[in-house]
């Protein structure tokens, strides 16, 4: 647990690993939430929950915690080439 003054300060020192999988965090302040969720360099992140798995939501983490996604219709994709078809008839 950390108290901070200053939210760049938390979100650098939150960073500061080599790892990614999830993060939690506890704030009132939408705003701030938002500011703070997108800057995370996290696959999940919590906010005001401990509880964030969920079998419709993608799985997986960034850094050394993985590479892509498993759990739901993002799970696939992994296996998946896209590929773009443009046709005049």
């Amino acid at each position: 647990l950390f108290k901070f003054e200053d939210v760049d300060e938390v979100i650098e020192l939150a960073n500061d690993t080599i790892f990614g999988l999830a993060s939690y965090f506890y704030a009132k302040d939408l705003s701030r939430v938002y500011k703070v969720a997108e800057a995370l360099e996290y696959g999940i992140v919590g906010v005001n929950t401990g509880i964030i798995s969920t079998e419709v939501a993608p799985f997986g983490g960034v850094k050394q915690s993985g590479l892509g996604r498993e759990g739901s219709h993002h799970g696939i994709d992994d296996y998946l080439e896209l590929k773009y078809i443009c046709m005049s008839v």
